[in-house]
């Protein structure tokens, strides 16, 4: 019989052997799936030529991994509970490396769409089965050091992901964007059968709610395809944004109604997520991931643009960022266990929003030392504030709510980055409708226009692009400061939360 933890053991508040190799596993396995949603953009002309079709054909390459992500998302809690979470790890690992090969081997258009459909389906997954994975071996003493492990694959893909697609792009086949992750994912599959332990938290008598899953999977799919047509140029007024995104809210909203009246047999349970904290927390990191999103479009698209650069150049302006995050990331988890995360989440907004407000000053001839130097002073905001965050959402929340509450934030940071990425891009086009008359706001057009004066009007454009950003990051820190904060003297270990180990 498995007994009740009410004190941490000597030594607990530090990261065990036990809690590290887990970690390992994490990252190795999901680092790859989330590169997979950036490193494909680079080779969007290249797939166009070698398949001989258009750009908005082949644009469903990553669409299409794009969307199967999101449908699977809601089905990781229901799937822990009922397999375990090292199976589900497993499954959905094989599931990302068989779809890996088969796009690698793909004969046609058709077939490396279905391939990057099953490809998504896993990978979908694998983020938060292994963010619950880590959650519970933690326990809430060590949450903050977990979510900054978490946080490690979510701040290098947006980072690492055009850079690696252009390097493969530039020098291999566009085949062997799929390929690489063959190695890393077999490595992390070896790695999860030694060392991750045999699931013994499960329930055979978990049922599917299948009414659920038919409302969410499908209105998350259509939410996130709705505000891809309008970042990819429809604008808020297309009709596929418009169809794609009511649709999608019907689906959602019918989604709620209905688990509220479920109760605990609803395919997440939101009765369990009513907590201040988490609602409180997930409110500010869909914001702040609409924000930063934000910023981590427009850079690349300043540099190609309004300065002409390659992909490849201007995938490197993004670097300084990884490595400011990876510099707060190391302390920023264990400092949020030990005194509450509210503040440093609130530091790095305010970095953030000094890197921000900065990058509304950029001019045509602004040094690319200048503008690293900037993301590296964001990249410190972005490692205080997203593992803080995440830690803060798990506040007082009951171990058995850990797979809903894991599985609704990766829906929302989801949605939030597809909702910034959209909103971002539209907003640049009306600034460049009306920095430029006439001129359609049109990106691959705008590009092109580089008469004297049109790449300083197209820096206005984006100047006030980033207003846009910054004032959603003011907007984000209203939920933050909703948060409770830690107690001083209160437990590290919540006693629901944590079981003793035998």
């Amino acid at each position: 019989m498995t007994s009740v933890r009410t004190a941490p053991p000597a030594g607990e508040d530090e990261t065990d052997p036990r809690l590290r190799r887990l970690a390992i596993v994490v990252v190795l396995g999901a680092i790859m799936t989330v590169l997979d949603t950036t490193i494909v953009n680079v080779a969007v002309t290249t797939l166009g030529t070698d398949f001989g079709t258009s750009l908005s054909t082949i644009q469903w390459v990553v669409t299409g991994y794009t969307l199967a992500l999101a449908m699977a998302i809601p089905l990781s809690g229901w799937s822990v509970q009922r397999f375990g979470a090292r199976t589900m790890w497993l499954v959905s690992l094989g599931l990302f490396i068989s779809g890996s090969v088969l796009c690698g081997l793909a004969w046609s258009l058709p077939a490396l769409i279905a391939f990057r459909v099953l490809q998504g389906l896993g990978g979908g997954m694998l983020m938060p089965v292994g963010q619950m994975m880590l959650v519970r071996e933690a326990g809430p003493g060590r949450i903050g050091r977990a979510m900054s492990i978490v946080s490690v694959p979510a701040m290098l893909a947006p980072v690492l992901g055009p850079l690696l697609g252009g390097v493969i792009i530039d020098g291999l086949s566009w085949r062997w964007m799929f390929f690489v992750n063959v190695p890393f994912c077999a490595v992390a599959l070896v790695s999860a059968l030694r060392m991750v332990p045999r699931d013994t938290e499960r329930s055979r008598d978990a049922r599917l709610d299948v009414r659920g899953m038919v409302l969410l999977s499908p209105g998350l799919a259509a939410l996130v395809y709705g505000l891809s047509e309008a970042g990819n140029g429809a604008g808020f007024a297309g009709a596929r944004f418009l169809t794609g995104v009511i649709t999608g809210g019907i689906l959602v909203t019918a989604f709620v109604v209905h688990a509220f009246r479920r109760g605990d047999g609803a395919l997440i349970d939101l009765r369990q997520l009513s907590t201040r904290a988490f609602t409180a927390a997930t409110g500010g990191l869909f914001l702040y991931s609409a924000a930063m999103f934000g910023v981590m479009i427009l850079i690349p698209l300043f540099a190609g643009i309004v300065r002409g650069e390659p992909a490849l150049d201007a995938g490197w302006l993004l670097a300084p960022m990884g490595a400011g995050a990876m510099a707060t990331m190391a302390v920023s988890g264990r400092l949020a266990d030990r005194f509450g995360g509210r503040w440093f989440v609130v530091g790095g907004v305010l970095c953030v929003l000094a890197g921000s407000l900065a990058l509304t000053t950029l001019a045509p001839g602004t040094g690319r030392s200048v503008i690293m130097g900037t993301m590296f002073v964001v990249g410190l905001g972005h490692g205080l504030i997203a593992p803080c965050l995440m830690a803060m959402m798990y506040q007082g929340m009951p171990r058995e709510a850990v797979p809903a509450a894991t599985t609704g934030a990766n829906i929302l940071v989801r949605v939030g980055s597809s909702f910034g990425t959209a909103a971002t891009a539209v907003v640049l086009q009306i600034a460049i409708r009306g920095e430029i008359p006439g001129a359609s706001g049109n990106l691959d057009e705008a590009s092109a226009r580089h008469t004297g004066a049109t790449p300083a009007l197209l820096a206005n454009a984006f100047s006030e692009t980033f207003w846009w950003v910054a004032a959603v990051l003011v907007i984000a820190l209203i939920p933050i400061f909703a948060v409770p904060r830690k107690s001083k003297g209160a437990p590290d270990h919540h006693p629901v939360l944590t079981k003793t180990r035998r």
